[in-house]
């Protein structure tokens, strides 16, 4: 891997806020700069926003454009910020690639397109998007399918070869770990680092073969944050002790995604509304109640009450 000054490199844990809506559906600005004020007293190294954990594919381009300006005011230079960038569409993705340059992103996080299976037409895809956009720092977002093409190792490195804005990979193609290994081990100097997703359901993999850093959704931010302390400083059995603990967690959120992040956050004080406009499976009343057991459980690892933004 390429080796660069400490502060131009992205690494450690970027949260993807989710989008809170009010009763009527529409996007609650005021809870997504509470959710970011609550992400930056966590210590997160970074924001990523928007993503699927964003429900990014529910949002208009004008909801898209103007929750983005939103993050990066609120945020205010005091982290770096990747935004979402992705589309089916070149055109697009340059436009919020742009909008995110100007408002001082770090990154722009492009998830290959699913109706691109040759990977000469993802090079061609993300070729147009860095030539767009002299100086924007990419990062490849490589989605399974459906949602993504989930390029093999080889055609990532490809695209990566091709590309030179290509800088990070965000790779949540299973087994991500060992996909993890396979583009570090012949990355070109260009690309600075590998990122593991997937809710953080594989970090100590991911970690441990050398990952930059993890893009969780953000119901647990205190807990990735100090697991990855830990990892900072060489302390593997704290390190597998946090993840054991989020376990529980982490299941229900491969299963529930967008309503299990939103009924903690409702719980937490954190946002006022759990509506989504996601399709995908709702937590019941049993479930719900499974989840406030087990948050009880990682109460002493989370940050109180009244340390959290109003």
């Amino acid at each position: 891997m390429a080796h660069a000054p400490a502060a131009a490199v992205l690494s450690g844990v970027f949260p993807v806020l989710p989008t809170p809506f009010d009763a009527t559906g529409q996007p609650d600005e005021t809870g997504l700069r509470r959710l970011v004020r609550y992400l930056l007293a966590c210590g997160v190294d970074g924001i990523t926003y928007p993503g699927v954990a964003s429900e990014v594919a529910q949002l208009s381009p004008d909801e898209r454009r103007a929750l983005t300006d939103v993050v990066l005011a609120e945020v205010a230079g005091r982290v770096p910020v990747i935004v979402g960038a992705s589309s089916t569409q070149a055109e697009a993705t340059i436009g919020f690639a742009r909008q995110a340059q100007a408002g001082g992103a770090q990154a722009v996080m492009v998830a290959v397109p699913a109706d691109r299976p040759r990977v000469e037409d993802q090079v061609a895809f993300f070729s147009a998007v860095a030539a767009a956009v002299p100086g924007v720092a990419i990062m490849l977002q490589n989605v399974p399918p459906p949602a993504g093409a989930g390029l093999e190792a080889a055609a990532v490195l490809e695209v990566a070869r091709a590309v030179s804005a290509v800088r990070y990979v965000k790779e949540e193609t299973l087994p991500s770990g060992q996909r993890l290994t396979q583009v570090r081990a012949q990355a070109p100097s260009s690309l600075l680092g590998v990122f593991g997703g997937a809710g953080g359901r594989y970090i100590t993999d991911e970690l441990r073969r050398g990952a930059a850093g993890t893009m969780p959704a953000i119901e647990l931010a205190e807990v990735h944050v100090a697991l990855m302390r830990a990892h900072r400083a060489g302390d593997e059995a704290r390190v597998r002790a946090l993840f054991t603990r989020m376990l529980p967690v982490l299941n229900v959120q491969a299963v529930f995604r967008w309503s299990l992040t939103k009924h903690v956050l409702v719980r937490r004080g954190l946002i006022a509304c759990d509506l989504q406009r996601a399709s995908g499976p709702r937590l019941d009343a049993l479930d719900r109640a499974d989840v406030d057991a087990f948050l009880d459980d990682l109460a002493d690892l989370l940050l109180p009450t009244a340390q959290l933004p109003v």
